[in-house]
């Protein structure tokens, strides 16, 4: 069983390492290490210039001769064996639609149609192309680095109202190549200095760029808030306070009520951790592993504690001799870090496949969703899937049903429970699911029946 205990949060843990998983010669088995370490999301970049280096003759054609997506498919369905979850990045404006890559395109309209082509390669109606559920809008656009300008000439904020017109532009196109996808906003850094410094690139702090996009589009539409919470130094601790609108992973509470505020909604804004680690040594900014190790605990129950928070990405999983950071869970030379363990633990508690779901006492049938992300390899969209229920209570076995499923385009299942739960009680449901090739996938549901 696993050592850390965090209560009842789930989200989906993972990681961002697009050398590991998509270009080192060992890429298959990082993809395995990932499922061995129970990883249930990876992020990848979808580089534009790279993916369209000439402009395409149908730009929203999935399947413009144009488009090489050859690395990606090849993750995305590694992913899919392994039953998890990918995450895309888009960004990287190609010379010929725009002056730079961290430059808005001459016309949106090309990010737009560009955006509709990805999500609809990966939509689940292409067989042999897997769903993606998960979507971001350009790396830390609060950084001149990755959208410029960040400041006009007289030193006016503009970097946030043209982010607002760049994910405006990707979210219609995405939502229009898969209205299944989320979208996250931002994928912010974790500070910045709002104001134009010679010499210095010029950055917005999180909190003031958020509140400047809700400014200049106060009804922009956007599923979660994706950002990167890292420490000011990979040697600080994870519960380092920062001064806002500078967001660590212990401000994320005034961040999230600050979104409601901003942007005018009634609930409350899921954010999604995309980015996270502590280097390790050698590193000069490095801490030894057994401090990396713990470090990671505790900023994991700090995510834990925030029900808003259903995603984090732990950036990297392997360390490379071509990225001077080295925060992964596999030193160079292939050694397993104390951390590569600890990961593995707290991903499998906090494995959203195994959900913890509230459910109505006393209303017979409650309905439960499970993943089939594995099965959806080799069956169909709308392949029949056998479902295996045990319903426990205490000791006892209080109902074993044994339900047949259809497949859903995002690869996973919904399916009622045949019983009716009682008000105040917990069970415990065993599922097994099998196909007709003699897949199994096995998850373990907690309904609390209130």
């Amino acid at each position: 069983m696993p050592s850390v205990a965090f209560g009842a949060a789930r989200m989906y843990v993972g990681f961002y390492d697009d050398a590991a998983f998509r270009w080192r010669a060992d890429h298959v088995q990082n993809l395995d290490r990932a499922r061995d370490a129970h990883a249930t999301i990876i992020n990848a970049a979808v580089n534009w210039a790279k993916v369209a280096p000439t402009r395409p003759a149908n730009a929203s054609n999935p399947f413009d001769p144009t488009y090489n997506f050859s690395d990606l498919d090849e993750l995305i369905r590694g992913a899919q064996a392994r039953g998890i979850e990918p995450m895309l990045q888009i960004w990287g404006t190609p010379t010929w639609a725009g002056p730079a890559a961290n430059r808005l395109p001459r016309q949106l309209s090309s990010l737009t149609a560009f955006a509709r082509a990805v999500a609809a390669r990966y939509s689940g109606r292409y067989p042999g192309y897997p769903f993606v559920r998960f979507y971001g809008v350009w790396n830390e656009p609060n950084l001149n680095q990755f959208l410029a300008p960040q400041f006009d000439k007289k030193g006016r904020s503009v970097g946030p109202a043209l982010y607002a017109k760049l994910f405006k532009a990707a979210y219609t196109g995405i939502k229009g190549g898969n209205s299944l996808a989320q979208v996250g906003l931002g994928e912010t850094s974790a500070r910045g200095r709002d104001r134009h410094v010679g010499g210095l690139q010029d950055t917005h702090s999180p909190g003031r760029f958020y509140q400047l996009v809700a400014k200049a589009s106060p009804n922009l539409k956007f599923d979660a808030v994706a950002h990167h919470p890292y420490p000011t130094d990979p040697k600080q601790r994870p519960e380092q306070a920062v001064r806002w609108p500078n967001v660590s992973l212990s401000s994320i509470p005034r961040l999230e009520s600050s979104l409601k505020q901003w942007f005018h909604r009634k609930s409350a804004v899921p954010i999604w951790i995309t980015e996270y680690g502590h280097e390790t040594n050698p590193d000069p900014s490095g801490v030894d592993y057994q401090t990396q190790s713990d470090y990671m605990k505790r900023a994991f129950a700090i995510a834990a504690r925030y029900p808003y928070v259903p995603m984090f990405i732990w950036f990297v999983l392997h360390d490379d001799a071509g990225d001077p950071w080295q925060s992964g869970l596999i030193a160079e030379d292939g050694t397993l870090k104390p951390a590569f363990f600890t990961f593995a633990d707290i991903a499998y508690q906090f494995d959203p496949r195994n959900a913890l779901l509230v459910v109505k006492g006393g209303v017979p049938n409650p309905v439960v969703r499970l993943s089939a992300r594995q099965m959806a390899t080799r069956s169909p969209v709308g392949a029949t899937i056998g479902v295996d229920m045990r319903v426990i209570l205490g000791d006892s076995l209080v109902a074993h049903p044994q339900p047949q499923a259809k497949l859903g385009i995002d690869d996973w299942v919904t399916v009622p429970v045949a019983f009716t739960p009682v008000k105040g009680r917990t069970y415990y449901v065993q599922v097994q699911m099998n196909d007709i090739h003699g897949d199994t996938v096995s998850w373990l549901l907690t309904l609390v029946a209130r």
